[in-house]
């Protein structure tokens, strides 16, 4: 954040938003413009998916920016390892560690919620189904002031405290790996040091804990990625 000279002392702030929805974009465009325009003087970059925001988060000619706002489902830059908004908030932490990260999020799972706040600690975080315009500004409005702000169902998930909460080890965490990896079964011994028949049981156990009803892996690795346990 710079303060810039004028005839009025302004705020300027360096504005990015992500998503892939050009209405969505549009929108939170239109609610940052109306905050405060008096004090607030805002420079707003775009990007559709990860590979035009993590062009514009590295370009050299690019301000840091002391805003970002992300929606974590995005299609993917593979060839850098982004998959995610989630990817690029750790990108924007590690180049530009000032910027306060607003994550916006369709998921619903207690797990994967409290997950993206272990790992990412974002200023705001908002379920969109909470949003509205005024949500968006007073979300705005908490975090341009230093505050952190979690939406309404967010707020309502934590507050359900751990007892819904799924554990796993480090061996199924592996074993998600390998399979999401598309590693054969009867090849995940070579990467993990038990036998092949627990890595069946674990398997079997991990259908059962997240409620995979058919034999079928890739049913398995979307629902523990939706639960917060792969990434």
């Amino acid at each position: 954040m710079t303060i810039a000279s004028t005839e009025k002392i302004m705020i300027q702030n360096n504005i990015l938003i992500v998503d892939d929805h050009p209405f969505i974009i549009e929108g939170y465009k239109n609610a940052i413009t109306r905050y405060n325009p008096k004090e607030f003087q805002f420079f707003i970059s775009q990007a559709k998916d990860c590979k035009s925001a993590y062009d514009i988060i590295t370009n050299s000619d690019t301000l840091a920016f002391d805003i970002a706002f992300l929606d974590i489902s995005m299609p993917p830059y593979e060839e850098k390892g982004i998959y995610s908004g989630e990817d690029l908030a750790k990108l924007i932490n590690e180049t530009m560690p000032d910027c306060k990260i607003i994550l916006l999020t369709m998921y619903t799972e207690l797990l994967k919620i409290k997950t993206i706040i272990k790992t990412i600690n974002p200023n705001g975080l908002v379920i969109k189904n909470d949003l509205t315009f005024d949500e968006l500004l007073f979300a705005f409005d908490k975090v341009i002031n230093n505050k952190i702000y979690y939406s309404q169902s967010v707020q309502k998930m934590l507050d359900l405290g751990e007892k819904d909460t799924i554990e796993i080890d480090q061996f199924d965490k592996q074993i998600l790996f390998h399979l999401s990896k598309g590693t054969k079964l009867s090849e995940i011994p070579q990467y993990i040091p038990i036998s092949l028949g627990e890595i069946e049981r674990r398997k079997l156990n991990l259908k059962e804990l997240l409620k995979i009803e058919n034999d079928s892996d890739i049913d398995l690795i979307r629902e523990a990625k939706n639960q917060g346990l792969l990434f």
